[in-house]
């Protein structure tokens, strides 16, 4: 299993990880062929590259590590879309 792969699982393990990082979310949204745009302020958006899907989130500063709530968003909007 690769480093991606295991990360990929880690993020999706129920109960959510309370120590997922931002560089390690962004690292899976970029797997699945995200892009990480700037928008206002701590806001980030990452959009799919091919379906143009937008994924939008507050990076929490000056703490790296995201929220269970932030998580469940990204994971329920993946599986919307059916990236994962």
């Amino acid at each position: 299993m690769s480093r991606r792969d295991k990360l990929l699982s880690r993020f999706t393990a129920k109960p959510c990880p309370k120590d997922f990082s931002w560089d390690e979310l962004s690292s899976v949204l970029r797997h699945l062929g995200y892009s990480e745009l700037m928008a206002e302020g701590s806001r980030r958006r990452f959009v799919h590259d091919q379906s143009k899907h937008v994924i939008m989130l507050h990076r929490r500063h000056p703490i790296d590590t995201l929220l269970p709530r932030q998580i469940k968003q990204v994971i329920d909007s993946l599986k919307e879309q059916g990236a994962i």
